[in-house]
């Protein structure tokens, strides 16, 4: 029964459509089978997932010209200073908030340490619920790209899954990964909203894998 309304949300989340996600208290049946599982652990990327940021100089702006940014975030990188502009993607509080309740947050990016970190301080925003945070030094660069290990994380694989744009970030973890279209600029995306009745439902799994190895890394092969 998971399962099955699991994939029915899913179909909606991967075509985008927007979506009204009203939170309702537990059924006392609900709340007992939270209480016979482990809590779950749900890994977020940044860039192009939660945010997309442009940096001072940048040849091919990705952000319409003269749209504000959400925040300003200034570091060294190789003793230069260098700017981010930080874009957030819709929703993003809103489903930060949500899920928090739902699940240990880690975020896990191939960026810089000095800049993630600042990202994710500011993303965070004083709620702690981004407390655990991986970063370019636990990644693997392979075949030009990164790719992140999982089991830093935890060594239950049943118990913990990725939310990244990237396929090659998750290629060594296919059954723990969930899926999101790259964002850049496009104030109507619903993208995270439209993955909550996905995320509450799978909370109540006792393996993550037993619905995520579904094809859910291979998005077209699951549409209608």
């Amino acid at each position: 029964m998971i399962c099955l309304l699991f994939r029915r949300h899913l179909k909606t989340a991967l075509k985008y459509q927007s979506v009204k996600y009203d939170i309702v208290p537990l059924s006392p049946l609900s709340k007992y089978r939270l209480c016979t599982l482990r809590r779950k652990v749900m890994v977020l990327d940044l860039d192009e997932t939660l945010i997309h940021s442009v940096h001072d100089g940048i040849m091919r702006p990705t952000v319409r010209p003269g749209t504000p940014p959400d925040f300003v975030l200034k570091v060294f990188i190789d003793h230069h200073p260098v700017r981010f502009s930080v874009h957030k993607r819709p929703h993003v509080d809103f489903f930060l908030n949500v899920i928090s309740q739902w699940y240990e947050l880690v975020i896990y990016t191939a960026s810089l340490e000095i800049y993630g970190a600042g990202v994710t301080e500011l993303l965070d925003n004083g709620r702690h619920i981004l407390q655990r945070r991986f970063y370019r030094q636990h990644c693997t660069y392979d075949n030009g790209s990164y790719s992140k290990n999982l089991s830093l994380i935890t060594s239950d694989m049943a118990s913990v899954f990725i939310l990244d744009n990237s396929p090659g970030a998750y290629r060594s973890y296919p059954d723990n990964a969930i899926p999101i279209r790259s964002w850049f600029s496009d104030s109507r995306d619903t993208a995270l909203l439209c993955l909550l009745p996905v995320l509450d439902a799978l909370r109540f799994v006792s393996d993550v894998r037993s619905v995520l190895s579904r094809n859910l890394h291979r998005p077209q092969s699951i549409l209608p």
